[in-house]
């Protein structure tokens, strides 16, 4: 009886152990934008990139799952973000500058924080995040939108905030205007031509400071998935 009973105690605790590891989040880190160059996998986290070698070499990254926080210094100090779930080709704030990361409980709202309160104000900073936040009073006041187009780049100028798919942004006064966008949801493929044509892109949630080849050239965009 009592083997048996041990045998139950450990194929419980093996189950278990399992169970933890198959709920642990995932983050992957690129030393390139775009998802390209070194990959790095983290599960759990690192307190120190230098252990694992990848210290401020991360320029993309990918969440695969759980929500993650990333910091600029080691044993996540300095500035430090919370990333959910989805693909961030451009890091901005965080471009090759990343020295820690760790799993953290999910959470409904991004938030960003400083630690060292150097002064520098980041309420506007480039940040691929996956929600779009701005500040007013004393919180950030939240925005739900699905896509929202600006007309400057650093999500600057006019702005106009989209729920369905366009097949031209005629219809939005925002044809041939966008130089930056924030995703809080969905894939959206963007497009140069109406109908969703010509030189086309699939984004993910997050915020995107620049928009490169297609900036002042969207014309058509949907969502994909």
């Amino acid at each position: 009886m009592e083997n048996l009973k041990m045998k139950y105690l450990i194929a419980a605790a093996f189950l278990s152990t399992c169970a933890l590891a198959a709920s642990a989040g995932e983050l992957a880190l690129y030393s390139q934008q775009g998802f390209r160059g070194s990959e790095m996998v983290l599960q759990g986290g690192a307190a120190n990139f230098r252990d694992i070698g990848f210290n401020d070499r991360a320029s993309s990254m990918v969440v695969r799952s759980g929500t993650w926080e990333v910091c600029e210094h080691r044993d996540f100090g300095g500035y430090c973000a919370i990333f959910e779930r989805g693909e961030y080709p451009v890091l901005e704030r965080f471009n090759n500058s990343i020295s820690s990361a760790r799993e953290v409980p999910g959470r409904h709202r991004r938030h960003w924080r400083d630690r060292d309160r150097d002064g520098y104000d980041d309420r506007f900073e480039g940040r691929n995040e996956g929600r779009y936040e701005e500040r007013r009073g004393y919180g950030w006041q939240q925005r739900e939108e699905p896509v929202i187009l600006f007309s400057g780049t650093r999500f600057e100028g006019e702005r106009v905030m989209l729920h369905n798919d366009l097949r031209t942004l005629r219809d939005a006064g925002f044809n041939d205007r966008a130089g930056s966008l924030v995703i809080n949801e969905g894939q959206w493929e963007f497009c140069e031509h109406a109908d969703y044509r010509g030189q086309c892109v699939v984004l993910g949630p997050g915020r995107y400071a620049r928009l490169d080849e297609l900036n002042n050239r969207i014309s058509s965009l949907r969502r994909v998935r």
